[in-house]
């Protein structure tokens, strides 16, 4: 459940990018859902199958990747309104295998407003530990948020 937000002006945004990430063809693959959390703060639930494990039984380090930099990517969208935000270069850190069960991806915005934004997410398993860490830098693109589909305002995820 999603805690209560505090910043009315920014909740149709906040719900607008939920609904984006929704929209992506590529979550078609790895079942998951964003939820943002406040300005610079954003989450990924998704639970870890066999579907994606690599031949030793725990999952592929694409599922990392894709959860660690899409939770950094979101946090950091929610403080840009106008333009769509391009991953310019993403360290990521593992530090435990996952083999399966509910992970949480959690993206927190770190610094910059204008053209450049860093920001942070960490995994974590359904026991509570950390799996993994990365730390991204975001640039504005010239892509218009009003001018993707599923941004627009109420637009149906499915």
């Amino acid at each position: 459940m999603r805690p209560e937000l505090h910043d009315d002006a920014a909740a149709p945004h906040w719900r607008a990018l939920e609904r984006l990430y929704a929209s992506a063809p590529v979550n078609t693959l790895f079942e998951s859902r964003l939820e943002v959390l406040g300005e610079g703060h954003a989450r990924i639930l998704f639970d870890v199958t066999p579907h994606v494990f690599h031949a030793a039984g725990a999952a592929h380090g694409t599922i990392y990747f894709k959860m660690l930099d899409d939770a950094a990517f979101y946090a950091a969208n929610t403080l840009v309104t106008d333009r769509f935000l391009l991953t310019t270069s993403f360290n990521l850190h593992f530090t435990r295998p996952i083999t399966g069960g509910r992970v949480v991806a959690e993206g927190r915005w770190l610094s910059g407003r204008r053209r450049v934004l860093v920001a942070e997410s960490r995994l974590v398993d359904e026991s509570g530990e950390e799996v993994g860490r990365g730390t991204g830098t975001f640039q504005r693109s010239r892509i218009a948020l009003s001018g993707l589909a599923g941004y627009a305002p109420g637009s149906s995820p499915e």
